[in-house]
């Protein structure tokens, strides 16, 4: 893995190869000169070896709990929507489920997953096996469209002849379509090694302008949308801001049209939260030229620090304690990049962390590849989980 940070220059070279013409979609540049033209569909590019064709614009539903929304997506050609067994402790599940109850199945398309944890429990079968039964019931759905293994950290856990067995066996049962893998750790060996697995559909993974081993991570992606994998890009907002104090909003429309310039991604799942953020979204769909101005923009960010962890899980083997750093700073960001205490919370409270729990240490010992002061953000963040649930957003 290239350790180097992208650097505005570095970033503008990659960025450069990724905008040649080879590069890029045919049927989705048709109409980027003309801003004005409102298309009456999004366009569509194939998920890989499945066939299906989905919209470049879909919808990470996790931080959303207002049906209204997922109605105005979907008024506005959307039918992608991702969710997960645990997200808002199952409430988000149950929201998708009573908004499509009465629409044609044909008209959607679900996604799902579940966290198994790895190396994997004793259970894992049978536990993974409730998980996606609840999550059918709560979807009010015979089957999802893609089911996920999720949370996904070494490429041994994609590669495990029991996550393998258990993921085949859904898809053989009908309750799932397709199958794949979400991952938010910044390793294209997994990638390789889904490829190398050959059961995997699809895969979700983290991708955006930030990351700092862009061109291994491009390299692998093209590699398995070449192998017929379908590619769905989560993240691409970087955080939601520029700033490390989260006070500046990111351009989202300026993230969405970097990322839809790699042919091998299909879609993405921004997770808009409400009307504005979705009119941001449809607006860069309508004009997905990234202009210069854009594209300087973005260089700009790659040199200064944001909240985006590039969850490399190098500073766990760096901290005497072992903390599960990349966790807590993914909390961090849901507090002051999202907005959302309440996921904040929930996150912190699966670690079961003590809310002090760098005191032990005169030092730290961290040195994060993204420059994340880590020991400030642990102690800025920790103290959510200790918040009654009726003071959190």
């Amino acid at each position: 893995m290239n350790k180097k940070r992208i650097t505005r220059r570095n970033f503008l070279r990659l960025s450069a190869t990724m905008g040649a013409g080879a590069l890029v979609m045919p049927e989705v540049t048709a109409n980027v000169n003309s801003s004005k033209e409102i298309p009456t569909e999004i366009p569509k590019r194939k998920l890989g070896r499945t066939g299906i064709e989905l919209p470049i614009l879909s919808m990470g539903v996790m931080r959303a709990d207002n049906p209204n929304l997922i109605r105005a997506a979907y008024s506005n050609k959307i039918f992608h929507f991702d969710t997960a067994n645990f997200y808002q402790n199952g409430k988000n599940e149950e929201m998708l489920g009573n908004f499509f109850k009465d629409k044609p199945r044909e008209s959607f398309f679900i996604a799902t997953k579940v966290r198994s944890g790895y190396p994997l429990g004793d259970n894992y079968e049978e536990e993974l096996e409730a998980k996606l039964q609840q999550s059918l019931q709560r979807l009010q759905v015979d089957y999802v469209d893609i089911f996920y293994t999720q949370d996904v950290r070494v490429p041994e856990a994609v590669a495990d002849s029991r996550v393998i067995n258990a993921l085949e066996e859904i898809r053989k049962s009908g309750r799932a379509k397709y199958i794949g893998y979400a991952s938010h750790a910044q390793r294209p060996d997994i990638l390789e090694a889904a490829v190398e697995a050959g059961i995997y559909d699809v895969a979700l993974l983290s991708y955006n302008f930030k990351l700092v081993n862009l061109k291994e991570t491009q390299e692998a992606m093209e590699r398995a949308s070449k192998a017929g994998m379908g590619l769905i890009a989560m993240k691409a907002m970087s955080g939601a801001v520029e700033d490390v104090d989260g006070k500046r909003k990111i351009n989202a429309g300026a993230c969405l049209k970097w990322v839809w310039e790699n042919p091998a991604i299909t879609t993405i799942i921004p997770g808009f939260t409400n009307y504005d953020e979705l009119d941001e979204c449809m607006a860069a769909v309508q004009d997905r030229n990234l202009s210069a101005g854009e594209r300087e923009y973005l260089a700009e960010l790659c040199g200064k620090d944001s909240l985006f962890c590039q969850q490399c899980n190098q500073c766990i083997t760096q901290c005497l304690q072992n903390l599960p750093i990349p966790d807590i700073m993914r909390a961090y960001m849901y507090a002051y990049g999202y907005k959302q205490s309440g996921l904040t919370k929930q996150t912190l409270t699966e670690l079961s962390l003590d809310t002090h729990v760098c005191d032990g240490c005169d030092k730290c010992t961290v040195n994060c590849l993204s420059g994340f002061n880590v020991r400030d953000k642990i102690a800025a963040v920790m103290p959510v989980a200790q918040i009654p649930d009726v003071f959190l957003t």
